[in-house]
């Protein structure tokens, strides 16, 4: 782990800078796919794939009943069958995958509570709350339609450590697993009724004062025809803003898109034509967001950050004056924090890296640029819901339009790339091309090179002061890295 405005101590996590030599394939579409190249099935979030193909009712059932054995032992009261909350956005695969993963826990002793569409933060909260032995979800996020994952939350509705998801693996491969023994079958109750308890401790996490919080601000919301699609605007109309909302209507086919945090065209020009003071953007399962201002200009995970930072610090509730981010953070952000006397913690790219040197260091902010922000003060994982509470309501309590609020952090020019292709193939050319690029770059860029964690692709991200020198580098950096997969 890195950090600016503090020194990092001894054993903490090391940022995912590039390594040389040290490529992994980690694409959670093509999992399952490589079953019999790689060892492990669970990826960076959950076990994903296509569903269908990769991702079977067949696979959902024996996932779900390894997990029973694994999550549900000693977990239930004495005498008593665990309990496990299960929640999935609207994907039309996922009413074939929740009824396989229910009929597992059900077959293995488990009994469920079905929450239906919600977000998966509600899922991780309301493991907690209603004192369950584990959470599933199943939701492929922003990936597309096509695609869907199994996710697991243990007690008190955090993510799972690597090596519980190795267990649950390993029993997989049982072949005594694919047959409970058990009588004691558990029982299924519709529980869509306890989604209240997750829009109740939304709003619980405003400040009291003597108006709504979101009082006179106009908001476009747009539900990525995902899981936010209901909870999200009762949400922000509860607390006082007046909403306007698109992709709201789920089809099972239209999740993510050309809308929601991926694709923010359709939010910008709606604000603009509703003359919004800002609009949001949630992504399929409503575990992120993103913003844009009254002219529909976007703000990023960074700066959404930037927002909610400097306020906790100015309130007195940001512990250690610190923020976790990964090194994906734009350099603009790192300035922004050091003016504010904020120290900046970077951890590889990935929510669980930064929940893990969270929970580690006792800090209670950080996020991704994407917009995947975990508040630890209230939630367990990200929760795109409540940072867009927390950010309209930071806005409107000091007065200030969604634009300015951007433009408290400045924002150094920032180049993805992503080039479709298996990391493992590459090797020393890429890390004398990496070499190149970062001379190129001087003292003020930053060049980064890592497989992506959700698809069979290799991103690159360069960031320069200056945009043309980041497009041209990043340019050459991708043309080399095509021939190095081409073995040229």
């Amino acid at each position: 782990m890195r950090t600016s405005a503090a020194r990092a101590q001894p054993g903490e996590y090391q940022p995912e800078a590039y390594q040389p030599g040290a490529y992994q394939q980690s694409s959670e579409r093509s999992e399952m796919a490589e079953a019999g190249q790689r060892s492990r099935l669970f990826g960076t979030d959950g076990v994903r794939g296509v569903a269908g193909d990769e991702l079977t009712a067949c696979l959902a059932l024996n996932l779900s009943v390894a997990a029973a054995a694994v999550l549900g032992r000693g977990q239930a009261g004495h005498g008593a069958r665990p309990v496990a909350v299960v929640g999935r956005d609207p994907r039309a695969s996922g009413e074939f995958l929740e009824a396989a993963v229910v009929a597992g826990l059900a077959s293995a002793g488990v009994d469920v509570l079905r929450l239906g569409v919600i977000p998966t933060p509600g899922v991780a909260y309301l493991t907690g709350a209603l004192s369950a032995s584990f959470g599933v979800v199943i939701s492929a996020s922003h990936n597309p339609a096509a695609d869907n994952g199994i996710k697991f939350f243990g007690p008190g509705g955090v993510k799972l450590p690597d090596a519980t998801e190795d267990a649950i693996e390993a029993r997989l491969g049982d072949s005594e697993t694919q047959a409970p023994t058990t009588r004691a079958f558990g029982r299924v109750s519709d529980a869509r009724a306890v989604h209240e308890l997750y829009l109740d401790h939304l709003l619980a996490t405003l400040p009291e004062q003597p108006q709504p919080p979101l009082a006179g601000l106009r908001v476009v919301a747009d539900c990525a025809h995902g899981a936010a699609y209901l909870i999200a605007p009762q949400a922000l109309r509860r607390a006082g803003a007046e909403v306007i909302t698109v992709g709201d209507e789920p089809d099972g086919l239209n999740i993510n898109e050309g809308c929601g945090s991926t694709a923010l065209g359709a939010l910008s020009a709606a604000v603009v034509e509703h003359g919004a003071d800002a609009g949001i953007a949630y992504d399929g399962d409503a575990d992120r967001c993103l913003a844009v201002d009254a002219d529909g200009q976007p703000l990023d995970g960074d700066q959404i950050m930037t927002v909610l930072a400097t306020g906790m610090k100015e309130a007195g509730r940001l512990a250690g004056d610190a923020v976790v981010v990964t090194v994906m953070s734009n350099q603009g952000f790192h300035a922004a924090m050091g003016e504010a006397g904020i120290a900046v913690i970077e951890t590889p790219v990935g929510d669980k890296h930064v929940s893990a040197a969270m929970r580690d260091g006792g800090y209670v902010l950080g996020g991704e640029q994407s917009g995947h922000i975990i508040m630890l003060e209230h939630a367990t994982t990200g929760d795109g819901v409540l940072t867009s509470l927390q950010l309209l309501a930071a806005v409107n309590r000091h007065g200030v339009p969604m634009a300015a609020a951007a433009k408290m952090m400045p924002k150094y020019p920032q180049v993805l790339v992503n080039v479709p292709g298996d990391a493992s193939r590459l090797g020393p050319q890429t890390d004398a091309a990496v070499r190149r690029a970062q001379a190129q770059l001087g003292g003020d860029g930053r060049v980064l090179v890592r497989p992506s964690g959700t698809e069979p692709k290799i991103r690159l991200m360069i960031q320069a002061r200056d945009a043309a020198l980041a497009e041209r580098v990043v340019g050459q950096l991708a043309e080399e890295v095509r021939r190095a997969l081409a073995g040229q």
